[in-house]
């Protein structure tokens, strides 16, 4: 990662190098392949299986903000954490991004360790949507990165 001082604002930027802008583009892929997969169960009516690929689509998302600073954890409350500290307490990110990866997470989470809990499709689809706008906010963010 390459710092550089824009002398007008006197601050630094992060600008990512070419291993950091490959792991990201390649991390983006994952979050979309993740919402095809979402959409695809989602028509098929294989509703728990759909949130789960929709919180996987958002997970990756995040991931890419982390790879293009060449940071990356394996525990995903971790990646939470400096997804939040990072980019939605500065407001680089709107708030109702971080209540759409909570809620993504809780419901996954409840889907896939809760014996007697079960997906509606209502929810299928509200998971879906969310997984959408998320993955295409983060996309909107770094497009000039990558």
């Amino acid at each position: 990662m390459r710092y550089l001082r824009i002398l007008k604002q006197r601050e630094w930027i992060c600008v990512p190098n070419q291993e950091e802008i490959t792991c990201g583009k390649y991390k983006l892929e994952k979050a979309r392949d993740s919402l095809n997969a979402a959409k695809l169960l989602l028509d098929g009516e294989v509703y728990t299986d759909s949130v789960n690929c929709a919180y996987y689509a958002i997970f990756h998302s995040m991931n890419v903000l982390l790879a293009l600073r060449g940071i990356g954890f394996k525990k995903h409350s971790c990646a939470f954490v400096n997804f939040n500290s990072d980019y939605i307490k500065t407001g680089l990110i709107g708030l109702e991004y971080a209540k759409m990866a909570k809620e993504a997470f809780s419901v996954k989470i409840q889907s896939d360790y809760s014996d007697f809990y079960r997906i509606s499709r209502q929810e299928a689809i509200e998971q879906c949507d969310n997984a959408v706008k998320f993955v295409n906010r983060i996309e909107a963010y770094v497009k000039n990165q990558i």
